[in-house]
């Protein structure tokens, strides 16, 4: 399921702020934010952008980085860092923008639609050094894999009714970089890839890890690709306190069951090859969080370290078909408190 920046979406609440007369938190979907009192009723529709969106750099979006002091008249450009962020205002949490849909030239709409293309609207990627020399590209990320990016739970929290009931894994989140090593079902050729691209052998964090962990010779006799978080020194702000550069591996994917495996699979997996697994923060037999409860369950420190830790994947025990999501049954739920202080 691809992520919708921008969509269409229904104000579910309208609540009032304490000592605030202006301003009201509205909840869309499984988010909340802060609107104009006078923007909205409950029950009307609106667009949506969801936090880590960049709006176009155009004059009708310019309101959202011009300061005060700006000289009237004079074009503001878009900084180069911008994105709509988690913030708090009156002592209330607010994650995305949400526009009345008289500001667009729309037509007409339903709830739901996804506007991320037709507003020109991009997603926000934190940039990753972890290449001493210049990148250098193989090709895209291999067509015969998916990207590893999990769904926020406020985007789709519809998928708690699927995994309610069910044995469930939630696993530790890792602030780094997403790294995949595998092999073409066509050649058999060994590919070593970051989120968005196959590298070519080089001096980077990804190929020395793949070297150090024989990930050539662990890909061809299991016939398993291997999916995981690449941490440590000089990735994001290793903020698990690393001396060196590190492989969690969270997916295994095998060509010839088709299928991932599930977690009890995964672990055993890693231990029969000497990698190292995502930690689990919770297991149980019967799910029954709400969205609250896993967002709090989202927040506390990464292992040894006074950093705020990103979240938590859930995940049923077994694999399983979700229709909402359009794959398997997988999502995130992103502390609150690391986006506050991270400003991610």
């Amino acid at each position: 399921m691809l992520r919708k920046l921008a969509s269409v979406q229904r104000v579910l609440s309208l609540e009032p702020i304490p000592n605030a007369d202006a301003i009201v938190l509205a909840r869309i979907n499984g988010w909340q934010c802060i609107v104009k009192k006078t923007d909205f009723e409950v029950g009307d529709l609106g667009v949506f952008f969801e936090i880590d969106s960049i709006p176009p750099d155009i004059a009708e979006f310019a309101f959202l980085w011009t300061s005060r002091n700006a000289v009237p008249g004079e074009p503001v450009v878009r900084p180069a860092k911008f994105r709509i962020r988690t913030m708090k205002m009156r002592g209330a949490l607010s994650q995305g923008l949400l526009m009345p849909l008289s500001f667009f030239a729309l037509g007409e709409v339903a709830e739901g639609d996804d506007l991320t293309e037709s507003l020109g609207v991009e997603k926000y990627e934190i940039p990753v050094f972890v290449w001493s020399g210049p990148q250098i590209a193989r090709g895209p990320f291999p067509s015969w894999l998916r990207k590893t990016d999990e769904m926020r739970i406020q985007s789709v929290p519809e998928v708690l009714d699927e995994i309610r009931g069910l044995p469930y894994v939630c696993t530790l989140k890792y602030d780094g970089t997403s790294a995949t090593f595998t092999r073409s079902p066509l050649d058999g050729e060994f590919h070593v890839c970051s989120r968005n691209l196959s590298l070519l052998d080089g001096d980077n964090a990804y190929w020395r890890l793949a070297r150090e962990l024989d990930l050539a010779r662990v890909t061809e006799e299991s016939g398993i690709t291997i999916q995981g978080e690449l941490c440590g020194p000089g990735i994001q702000k290793n903020h698990l306190g690393l001396k060196k550069e590190q492989l969690f591996v969270f997916n295994a994917y095998s060509f010839e069951g088709r299928r991932y495996l599930n977690d009890r699979e995964m672990r055993e997996f890693c231990a029969r090859y000497g990698l190292t697994p995502v930690d689990v923060v919770e297991r149980g037999e019967a799910f029954a969080h709400t969205q609250e409860s896993l967002l709090s369950l989202a927040e506390g420190l990464y292992p040894n370290t006074r950093n705020e830790r990103e979240g938590v994947v859930i995940r049923p025990e077994n694999e399983t078909y979700s229709p909402i999501l359009g794959g398997r049954l997988s999502f995130k739920a992103v502390s609150n408190r690391y986006l506050l202080k991270e400003g991610d």
